[in-house]
């Protein structure tokens, strides 16, 4: 899963891990309506490592499919609906924002409709969204997708290949550079 290389979506183990962070996101739902201290859940329970959760918060709902593969900077502010499926890696850097319904996607399927559909086969590719980055709300990163510091991406955007440069201003189905913002 994470080498890029062909697994199984319907892997025994992988559904077990899917169903846990279900379960997992469903506490932290809860500890907010509680009001005790729901980042402290995430960061102990749910993410690989979420760097200082008293300086960050994700708006519920949080869909993934593991958590264990998200890494995640210091002032991050993500709303309502954000899914990150971390099949692979997904690394998210400091002072990151995020919309309402963004979307940080690894998986993708073989084309081939025996390999996607009979076998359950995916391949995934990581995802690394740079310091300093905006996501609007409905942004979409598709897998393999690197983002430089400091980018903004507009609503609606669909990412789907790298963008090292700091500082672009991304727009459109599929995502370009439509400006280049001074450091």
């Amino acid at each position: 899963m994470i080498a890029g290389e062909l697994y199984s979506c319907s892997d025994p183990q992988l559904v077990k891990d899917r169903y846990a962070v279900r379960r997992k996101l469903h506490r932290y739902r809860m500890l907010l309506e509680e009001k005790t201290l729901a980042e402290d859940f995430l960061h102990d329970h749910v993410f690989r490592e979420f760097a200082d959760c008293s300086t960050s918060f994700i708006e519920p709902p949080l869909f993934l499919d593991y958590g264990y593969n998200c890494t995640i900077g210091h002032h991050f502010y993500s709303n309502f609906n954000c899914v990150m499926l971390d099949c692979a890696e997904i690394t998210i850097g400091n002072h990151v924002m995020f919309g309402p319904n963004v979307q940080l996607i690894t998986a993708t399927h073989p084309k081939d409709s025996v390999s996607r559909n009979e076998l359950c086969q995916e391949i995934a590719k990581p995802i690394t969204i740079g310091d300093g980055c905006w996501l609007g709300a409905g942004a979409t990163v598709l897998p393999g997708v690197t983002l430089g510091k400091n980018c903004v991406v507009a609503a609606g955007a669909v990412v789907t290949k790298s963008f090292l440069e700091d500082g672009l201003v991304l727009v459109g189905v599929p995502a370009k550079v439509t400006e280049r913002l001074d450091q």
